[in-house]
């Protein structure tokens, strides 16, 4: 096996799962969780941030080009469309697994790759990759803007809460484009793990079911959700109640309630 055979024969499209979801939705719990199955192959040892491929390859810019965490979707550019020309399709298809391969195990039957900005990149990594998987993960806005403070001192919590619509708004926008993929709820996870796996599970076709090894944790959550229920002052409350107002009726679009952060309500990916 060489590099300089053709793509194709060395990594059929089909065999890529691709894991996205905002920063600090789960994705790395989520990608670890799949890694661990004995027939999925994760990419390891690379040396970069998480191991995700996004930080291996020159064929995309990542998501730090447009902001990174809590801003990268703002950016129409990070929004990748498909890619029509077939010569193109082909050049950056051998460009992207010649960048992953050798992290992979490529014995496996399933081979993993899991960048945040998967989340607003499948119908450029479906065109790319035909028959390939998309699994998408993610967590209360709230929670998750909370979590990315950290990265973005300067933003407010308001327009952290907004790249989250603006970010799965593009998903959803995309799905009737879309061949293969596949939503859940990190909370979902939490709640009750094996029922959230088992639709994953047959999703990408495996054999023996997904088992939570510890990688999805109940309490990961609390410290966000200590310091909502404290955003009670003269300028912290008028935040909370600025972002309620805002984003009550499109929270609950995607089974989410803004102000409580322990609420979900039945959901589904709407149907292309």
């Amino acid at each position: 096996m060489t590099l300089s055979q053709p793509v194709s024969p060395l990594v059929a499209p089909d065999r890529l799962v691709f894991v996205g979801g905002l920063h600090r939705s789960g994705t790395t719990a989520l990608g670890r969780l799949l890694g661990d199955h004995p027939e999925i192959s994760g990419l390891q040892g690379t040396g970069v941030r998480e191991d995700e491929g996004q930080h291996l390859q020159t064929m995309y810019q990542p998501a730090v080009a447009y902001g990174g965490p809590g801003r990268f979707a703002h950016d129409p550019a990070a929004q990748l469309g498909p890619v029509t020309d077939a010569g193109e399709q082909a050049r950056i298809g051998e460009g992207l697994i010649r960048s992953w391969m050798p992290y992979w195990d490529l014995e496996s039957p399933l081979l993993l790759e899991k960048s945040p900005p998967n989340l607003v990149m499948g119908r450029f990594l479906q065109s790319v990759f035909p028959g390939s998987a998309l699994v998408v993960i993610f967590r209360h806005p709230v929670v998750v803007a909370l979590s990315s403070k950290k990265w973005q001192r300067g933003t407010s919590l308001s327009s952290l809460v907004e790249h989250w619509f603006v970010a799965h708004d593009a998903l959803l926008r995309d799905v009737a484009d879309l061949e293969r993929v596949h939503v859940l709820r990190y909370e979902d996870l939490v709640a009750d793990t094996d029922a959230a796996l088992a639709p994953l599970t047959s999703f990408l076709g495996l054999s023996f079911p997904l088992v939570n090894s510890g990688q999805v944790r109940s309490t990961y959550s609390d410290r966000y959700r200590s310091a909502w229920s404290a955003m009670s002052g003269p300028l912290s409350g008028r935040e909370r109640r600025r972002i309620v107002s805002r984003f009550d009726d499109a929270a609950r679009r995607y089974g989410y309630d803004i102000e409580d952060v322990d609420a979900r309500h039945d959901w589904s990916l709407p149907a292309p």
